[in-house]
């Protein structure tokens, strides 16, 4: 792991995403290094030419988050990282930022793959309109590991059930969903008890790592490997679009509670054309 400490100006940017208003990251790159991530563009922009997962940039301000600025806005932590990655252990950037966010009326949305959230749980008590989401897409270990280098399955739905247990809104990201891989029903069965909502987001193939989970699922699912050629490379929406009925028919017919986030780019849209009105 290549490890390098940067100055930012500031912590706090304007978010382009569909459901924020501004993002807040910590570090750049992740030592998670998951194959899917489509944080992997951040190369492009930072001169990094590691492999992505091989590099972080701890980074630091002295610039104080304007809690005006962010008062009653929608705040996510974090889009292009993991802001509890192993890192965070010793440099503690995220706790740093979240001593600023206690006192702050925004509504804050944390997103991370790993169980060090729990350390934070004094703050994240006391923090008004929170939201911690924790991405899982499988079960099977197996395929976890392949995927990435960070918890269990078992450890991301523990510290979930200790979230909501505290009384802090649980949210289990299944994203990305991986065409006949992720058995989205089975996952819901399993930690419906503790979760608060839950958000669906499909597997996107771009840039760098297409290349990649197409020859993986070649190897390791040849089964499949003619309908993700047919998904990514012919550009069929037919699966995902009866995919995301069949789950929003699922959500209401059980009376759970979801968001579906299948139709990113639409979302980004519709975004855009609200801030011009």
């Amino acid at each position: 792991m290549i490890i390098k400490e940067i100055i930012s100006k500031e912590y706090l940017t304007k978010s382009k995403l569909p459901a924020s208003d501004y993002v807040i990251n910590p570090y750049i790159g992740c030592p998670h290094g998951c194959k899917y991530c489509y944080a992997s563009f951040m190369k492009r922009f930072t001169g990094h030419t590691e492999d992505w997962g091989t590099f972080t940039d701890i980074k630091r301000s002295q610039k104080k988050i304007n809690l005006k600025k962010i008062s009653k806005k929608k705040i996510f932590l974090s889009s292009v990282t993991d802001c509890y990655n192993p890192l965070e252990e010793k440099y503690r950037l995220t706790r740093k930022i979240l001593e600023q966010l206690v006192t702050s009326d925004c509504e804050l949305s944390i997103s991370t793959k790993s169980k060090l959230i729990l350390r934070d749980i004094d703050l994240l008590k006391k923090i008004k309109n929170l939201t911690v989401s924790m991405s899982i897409n499988t079960l099977d270990e197996d395929f976890r590991r392949d995927m990435d280098n960070t918890c269990t399955i078992e450890e991301r739905l523990n510290t979930l059930k200790e979230l909501h247990d505290n009384g802090i809104y649980t949210v289990l990201f299944m994203s990305p969903i991986f065409p006949f891989i992720t058995e989205w029903k089975k996952i819901i069965e399993s930690s419906k008890d503790y979760i608060d909502e839950y958000w669906f987001e499909n597997l996107n193939l771009r840039g760098q790592y297409k290349t990649y989970i197409m020859n993986y699922i070649k190897g390791k699912y040849p089964q499949y490997y003619d309908n993700y050629v047919n998904i990514y490379i012919k550009k069929d929406k037919k699966y995902w679009n009866e995919l995301a009925n069949e789950i929003n028919n699922y959500c209401e017919k059980n009376d759970i509670k979801y968001i579906n986030y299948f139709y990113h780019e639409e979302l980004v849209k519709n975004k855009k054309e609200k801030q011009k009105i």
